[in-house]
């Protein structure tokens, strides 16, 4: 299974289409290059892609049931999957203020709140990032959240305790949770960040759509495709 993404570099603006290019995803089973930390991510202007397997990045695998978290929302309030009413499932995603690829998928992100919410599977943004500060401190999530008309949670990843446990390395990165909240799909959205009419392969919406006919979904698994998220530095 091949994913097209695009490359773009994290400390780029994405609306330079002369810093886009394509590129094919490499298969899930292939091993990834030696030394490669994701959580540190890539030198300036390297690949986008997931390197590591889900073993290596010791987060949640298909099937296992994903910790509740309680964390404060743009709107001062504090959410957990358990206050979520009617919930027939959770769209968790990792994402960011900043990078180009986090804002690439804000508004698709809004079109599957808007398409899904009210079938069950909720959006559910969590940025690990707001620790670095400035442009992802917690006032500058509230001003994008305004700014965009969020209609999904926004929440902060305060001292970076929920994303480990997922296994979350890059912005945005994507985890299907069904009812139970057992992990169903874990990966990119769809197979091309740079252009939403050009997207041939919806993996996320697949997936939610399997759940709602009580299948399991295929694939369950891509790469995330986007910047490496930034640990804190103790």
């Amino acid at each position: 299974m091949f994913i097209t993404a695009s490359i773009i570099s994290c400390n780029n603006k994405p609306e330079n289409k002369q810093d886009v290019a394509s590129t094919e995803q490499q298969n899930l089973n292939e091993h990834p290059p030696k030394g490669k930390d994701d959580r540190k991510g890539p030198p300036k202007g390297g690949s986008p892609e997931q390197t590591k397997t889900l073993e290596e990045i010791d987060g949640y695998n298909i099937g296992e049931v994903a910790t509740d978290f309680n964390l404060k929302n743009v709107d001062g309030s504090m959410v957990s999957l358990a206050s979520i009413n009617d919930a027939k499932g959770y769209i968790v995603t990792f994402t960011c203020n900043e990078c180009p690829f986090a804002k690439l998928y804000e508004d698709r992100l809004i079109e599957l709140h808007n398409t899904y919410a009210s079938k069950g599977y909720p959006v559910i943004a969590i940025n690990p990032n707001s620790q670095v500060g400035g442009k992802e401190s917690y006032e500058s999530m509230q001003q994008r959240a305004k700014d965009k008309n969020f209609p999904f949670a926004y929440l902060v990843d305060e001292g970076q305790k929920i994303y480990p446990q997922y296994g979350a390395v890059r912005t945005p990165h994507v985890f299907l949770l069904d009812k139970e909240r057992k992990v169903q799909y874990i990966g990119t959205i769809d197979d091309n960040a740079r252009s939403p009419e050009n997207v041939k392969v919806k993996y996320l919406e697949n997936a939610i759509k399997a759940l709602e006919n009580g299948e399991q979904p295929n694939p369950n698994i891509t790469k995330a495709i986007g910047c490496p998220i930034k640990p804190h530095k103790a």
